[in-house]
């Protein structure tokens, strides 16, 4: 608006020396017997015509004819009376014709422009899905080619994602200053910054109306107190450059979600013209900002829902000490499949779970949420990890068969999104403090990084294996040595899929990543996702980082029994020996009377070999009895007269939790003693 106010200014001036500095060359030639005609005399409005505005043209035109009726009326008397009345009304016309083009061509040029710059604002409004991000693209579209200041403010729940107040508003009207933007200091201050958008009070009736308003229908002092309310101290405005305004209610669907002040300087007051197009930027300006609302509304709905799903606390492990981050995608079409678990298993050992279901939306979440049931289901009957994700498999199948719409309800089913095969990775991992191994099995998921005490990063060396749902194909299990301090992280490959990353790259972007030093589990988790993750990420990752503990001799004891059913009693005296020395009396009578059940069992029943393991860590003591039998004993109540099936019943009552598991060669029945305060409860993100 300023460049070309000045630009009209030079134009206007250099056609005003044009009419004197030719009217006086034209009386100085004719002085000297020479009689030309005022041809010169009509460029000037016609030049006015195709450059100036109307008022800048009127003033040219009414000069001309002034300076030829004064040169060929009065200086110059040799001129006949034909030629003056000719000359003076060739100017007239000439002036007229330039006014009506002048007239004609503003009104062309300001459609042209109002509908350009419409256009401009419908593709950059949609192009955003934030408000606060859509309320600054409303200022940056209006200034400078329609105003030179521009304020938006804001009801504070609909910056929230909520929804506006239904109540017409009363006084004073609260909001919040959403976005601003000055043409030159001295109107508005500097500038929001992201995050931060003060509060300003504005007068209801600048919501309550239906229409905007113009300068001619505000009251000066109200729109000086809404100016004066701008953060930036420094840039107050004055009140000798209160300019003129127009306020559009922002409104969408009904609902008042704001308004918007433009401004203009004196020079440059608005039309009606302009407060048409100001009222048709600002409904489209609104319908964006309700659909940006919304939106935020529904993302920040769907990532609760998401975080919900994953776990936000797991127990206190002897294991491991455990790290864990969820990130959504910044631009994608809705929640993901992204997910992973922490499940304490028997004999101190935990399985460390992430898994990654195919697309976006509401069922990628719900899938992922019924796959991880089945998971923690599959864990809970102490599965090896190759067994667990061919089950796991079977359940993918099945929720794919489920998922086929029939011809009756495929139209609705694809108007939902919700029809079409089931696919995901999976990547499930058993560490045993015990021993100190891990043993691995993927579903065509990523393959994990461990990070030794050393510093040496280290990616596994597994195959990746078949994705869940195709059904048929095996699984392989890997078993690894994990030194005690080490690191091992589990991803989904959002973390290594980035924008414009291969998975080469991405991996090797992740091992350079873990190399970091830093001491706290946690923060190494935070720092790894700072290198990898930036604002343009389009997939949801989650990130499991454990560092293992093991056991040692003075936390476990284990005795080889032979068959011989005199050997009960031998275990028996071993378990309390073994009890007392680790200080647990509370616990003595119910762990020989545990042993003695399990191992009288496995003696009797089972085949050899048989084994005795007691584990304690700082919260449990775990009784394991292992034999060469693959047959699971169950739990059943014994009738008055029967002289047996009371032993696992026994067990059942004494212990917090017991069951059984199927090793490569035989199985191993256990129970488990709190000796605590019980599980604790360690946060993760």
């Amino acid at each position: 608006m300023a460049t070309t106010h000045r630009f009209d200014e030079r134009v206007f001036a250099l056609l005003v020396v044009y009419i004197g500095l030719f009217s006086a060359v034209v009386v100085e030639i004719s002085n000297a017997g020479h009689v030309r005609w005022a041809v010169y005399a009509v460029f000037a409005p016609l030049i006015a015509a195709a450059l100036l505005p109307f008022r800048h043209t009127l003033v040219i035109s009414v000069l001309s004819i002034v300076a030829a009726g004064v040169i060929y009326g009065i200086v110059l008397p040799m001129v006949l009376p034909g030629g003056r009345v000719g000359v003076v009304v060739g100017v007239v016309m000439a002036c007229a014709v330039g006014l009506v083009v002048c007239k004609v061509r503003l009104r062309l040029m300001i459609a042209r422009r109002h509908l350009a710059l419409l256009s401009d604002a419908s593709e950059r409004f949609g192009s955003k899905l934030g408000v606060a991000e859509t309320a600054r693209d409303l200022a940056d579209i209006a200034v400078p080619r329609f105003a030179d200041a521009v304020s938006v403010c804001l009801f504070d729940s609909v910056l929230r994602g909520g929804e506006p107040p239904t109540r017409p508003p009363a006084e004073p009207v609260a909001l919040r200053l959403v976005a601003q933007r000055p043409d030159r200091p001295g109107i508005l201050g500097g500038g929001i910054e992201a995050g931060n958008h003060p509060q300003v009070s504005v007068p209801a009736r600048y919501l309550g109306t239906h229409t905007p308003a113009r300068a001619d229908h505000l009251d000066d002092d109200d729109v000086r107190h809404w100016l004066a309310q701008d953060p930036a101290p420094a840039a107050r405005t004055r009140e000798d450059s209160l300019c003129a305004a127009i306020t559009v209610p922002l409104r969408a669907r009904g609902s008042i979600l704001g308004t918007v002040l433009f401004l203009r300087h004196r020079t440059h007051p608005f039309d009606d013209d302009d407060l048409v197009l100001a009222e048709e930027m600002g409904s489209r300006a609104a319908l964006c900002l309700d659909n940006a609302r919304q939106y935020y509304r529904e993302r920040e709905t769907s990532h609760v829902l998401q975080r919900s799903l994953l776990p936000r606390t797991v127990p206190e492990l002897a294991a491991a000490e455990v790290a864990s981050r969820y990130v959504p995608a910044r631009h994608c079409e809705g929640v993901s499949g992204d997910w992973f678990d922490v499940i304490p298993l028997s004999g101190a050992r935990v399985a460390l779970v992430v898994g990654d279901v195919v697309g976006h939306g509401l069922l990628a979440s719900a899938t992922m949420t019924r796959l991880r049931t089945a998971v923690r289901t599959l864990a809970d009957i102490d599965l090896q990890p190759d067994e667990l994700l061919a089950h796991l498999d079977d359940v993918v199948l099945r929720l794919s068969s489920e998922n086929t719409p029939t011809r009756d309800t495929r139209d609705a089913l694809d108007a939902d999104g919700v029809a079409g095969e089931i696919g995901a990775t999976c990547l499930y991992a058993v560490y045993d403090p015990v021993t100190g191994r891990c043993t691995l099995a993927s579903a065509g998921h990523p393959p994990p990084v461990m990070v030794a005490p050393d510093g040496t990063v280290q990616v596994f060396d597994m195959s990746p294996g078949p994705f869940l749902g195709l059904g048929g194909l095996p699984f392989e299990a890997v078993d690894v040595q994990v030194p005690e301090g080490s690191v091992l992280a589990l991803y989904t490959d959002g973390l290594i899929l980035g924008h414009r990353r291969d998975p080469d790259s991405g991996l090797q972007g992740l091992v350079d990543a873990l190399s970091t030093t830093e001491p706290s589990l946690d923060r190494r988790c935070q720092a790894v996702l700072e290198k990898l993750v930036d604002s343009r990420s389009t997939d949801d990752v989650v990130l499991l980082m454990a560092r293992t503990r093991t056991l040692g001799a003075d936390h476990v004891a284990a005795w080889d029994l032979s068959s011989n059913p005199t050997v009960v009693a031998d275990a028996r005296e071993q378990a309390a020996r073994q009890v007392a020395a680790w200080r647990l009396p509370e616990a003595a009578f119910a762990t020989e009377l545990i042993v003695s059940e399990l191992v009288t069992n496995a003696i009797r029943y089972a085949q050899p070999p048989v084994r005795l393991s007691l584990i304690h860590d700082d919260h449990s003591l775990i009784c394991e009895v292992s034999d060469g039998s693959t047959t699971t004993p169950h739990l059943r109540r014994a009738r008055t007269l029967d002289e047996g099936g009371r032993g696992l019943f026994i067990v059942a009552q004494l212990a917090q939790r017991w069951g059984t598991r199927h090793n490569r060669h035989g199985k191993t029945i256990w129970a488990e003693l709190a000796t605590g305060d019980g599980d604790a409860s360690l946060g993760i993100q």
